[in-house]
């Protein structure tokens, strides 16, 4: 997966498409870390650190937005 091309992707979004898949994306999270505090190893332990920097992504991506509604 390209890392630029997701970043593209998210900017297309509207504001509420982002906060819908960051909702979605921190149930995932959440549910990949129970699954390892059970004591269960995660079927892709990529998915946990490609979902933090998707947040981080979309967070930032989120944070610009409104930056720029503010000032201009």
């Amino acid at each position: 997966m390209i890392m630029g091309k997701q970043s593209k992707d998210f900017r297309a979004m509207a504001k509420e498409e982002l906060e819908e898949k960051l909702i979605g994306l921190r149930a995932e999270l959440a549910k990949e870390r129970a699954a390892i505090a059970s004591g269960t190893r995660p079927e892709k332990p990529s998915k946990i650190k490609n979902a933090k920097k998707n947040i981080a992504r979309i967070l930032t991506i989120l944070k610009e937005k409104e930056v720029k509604a503010t000032h201009g």
